[in-house]
């Protein structure tokens, strides 16, 4: 029995997002077809082709297998557009996560850029500060800090970013400013919650200044941020982010000068979609491009 290109389109969607809800409204149908051409098309296959993951949907071996020959038909699809016209290959939408500052600061104004030229092309971004999924159903693209351990993925190496310890020129003026690490220590700090963080590399504070007691910690990095011009204590914050308000000043940069890597990881399957590789060459010239912002040396 002979799979039904329908079928193929269906799963096709349904490996992009992970979840059958967000590929029926991607193609316009109820979840319930979702379900049914999923059956039909692994009765037609003889085996499955999703394995259920954390969060969604996995292909499997034989559902990697048929989403190449589904990528096909969509190419074969596109090619009959308009006359006279060749549709853009770069069109859809492209999943991703990465930290915070990197998605304000890189990811959007590449995106941006990308889509000026590109405007069929949709990118969802996911603000996150852990390690990289093993199981990253409808994730194409993965921005984390520190080397990840994957497997099934292709890890690269992005850039670096430069982390120091910042106050608020109001702050220093009320309570001093510390000249030495020993000083330090008689703040508060402003950092991320100890208990959540994920990220290993992201230690820093505790790591090199451990009697140093938390005044305010956050999961956001832009709560750091606009605690420490608040006065909240001392922040340990991005330089490339720290250094963009007048009003905080860097402390001790020969003590603290924490360099940090950001890494993309990426689905083998979905290196395959010209928009995600666009997405992915955008955001590695960005990186390359405000390599200096990044390290504290200089604006945006």
């Amino acid at each position: 029995m002979n799979a039904n290109p329908d079928d193929l389109l269906v799963l096709l969607e349904v490996s992009r997002s992970g979840k059958f809800t967000t590929a029926a409204q991607a193609l316009g149908l109820n979840h319930t077809t979702v379900s049914r051409r999923i059956s039909a098309l692994e009765k037609a296959l003889g085996g499955r082709v999703l394995a259920r993951a954390a969060g969604g949907w996995e292909l499997t071996e034989l559902g990697t297998e048929a989403v190449r020959v589904a990528e096909r038909v969509e190419e074969a699809v596109s090619a009959l557009g308009p006359a006279g016209t060749a549709p853009d290959p770069v069109a859809g939408v492209v999943r991703m996560t990465a930290t915070d500052g990197f998605s304000a600061y890189i990811a959007a104004p590449a995106v941006a850029r990308l889509r000026r030229a590109h405007p069929g092309l949709a990118v969802e971004v996911v603000t996150m500060t852990r390690r990289a999924l093993q199981q990253r159903s409808g994730l194409d693209i993965e921005v984390v800090v520190g080397e990840p351990q994957v497997h099934r993925a292709e890890a690269v190496r992005l850039g670096e970013y430069m982390l120091g310890m910042y106050a608020s020129r109001a702050y220093l003026a009320e309570n001093g400013t510390p000249a030495s690490v020993a000083e330090l220590t008689e703040h508060p700090l402003v950092y991320f919650v100890d208990s959540m963080l994920q990220v290993d590399d992201l230690d820093a504070p505790r790591r090199l200044v451990p009697a140093m007691r938390d005044g305010l910690t956050s999961t956001n990095v832009f709560v750091h941020v606009e605690a420490t011009r608040a006065g909240a204590g001392i922040g340990f914050l991005p330089c490339f982010m720290g250094d963009l308000h007048a009003d905080l000043v860097r402390l001790l940069p020969g003590d603290f000068a924490e360099l940090l890597p950001y890494w993309m990881v990426l689905r083998p399957d979905s290196m395959r979609r010209p928009a995600v590789a666009a997405v992915v060459q955008a955001l590695r010239e960005q990186t390359a491009a405000h390599r200096e912002f990044l390290l504290g040396r200089g604006r945006a």
